[in-house]
């Protein structure tokens, strides 16, 4: 091969990688969320609030709620339910709430959020760490609820989030949290 033919490879390989990650390197294949998008907890672990700060990072435009209830949706301008999912007894002390009442509280929002026609992304992000029966319970009810779901590696290490989004609920695996912003991103239409 020709040196200059040589070095456009090489040079369109360089830039092929410094591009950012498009939806084809994802199993989602097309956005499917229109901004703005609505943050809110179920389980009111922490991780709602890493969530925020990667869609901050992201430039997406968004409100955060950690406690909104089914009848707020109407109130709010959101087209995009982001739901972090992950039980914290503490945090559940914190906001006054009860296991069941966040289950139930959560439950209706979903249905709201469907009965509005809003799409559902759901984020598992801090790993095995809030995995357990108290996030399971909320894992087992909303991840099926989801139009798409991003899961940090190590908190799908038994396959549960894998056996839930089946085929039916696009689900992307990242191995850090700081790479949730990517898919997240390119879930949203321009």
């Amino acid at each position: 091969m020709k040196r200059s033919k040589i070095i456009m490879i090489v040079a369109a390989a360089m830039m092929a990688a410094c591009m950012p990650l498009s939806l084809a390197a994802f199993n989602l294949k097309a956005p499917i969320a229109t901004p703005p998008a609505l943050l809110t907890s179920i389980g009111q672990s922490a991780d709602v609030e890493m969530a925020k700060a990667i869609m901050n990072r992201a430039k997406l435009s968004f409100s955060m709620d950690s406690l909104v209830k089914a009848q707020a949706l109407a109130s709010t301008n959101a087209k995009t339910l982001i739901v972090v999912i992950g039980g914290s007894s503490k945090g559940l002390g914190a906001a006054g709430i009860s296991a069941d009442a966040e289950l139930e509280r959560a439950k209706a929002l979903l249905a709201e959020a469907k009965k509005r026609g809003m799409k559902i992304i759901g984020l598992h992000i801090g790993g095995e760490a809030r995995r357990g029966e108290l996030s399971d319970r909320f894992i087992n009810m909303a991840v099926p609820q989801c139009d798409y779901f991003i899961v940090v590696e190590e908190g799908n290490g038994d396959g549960l989030f894998t056996k839930l989004c089946g085929t039916k609920i696009p689900l992307d695996t990242v191995q850090k949290i700081s790479q949730v912003g990517g898919p997240l991103a390119a879930a949203f239409t321009k």
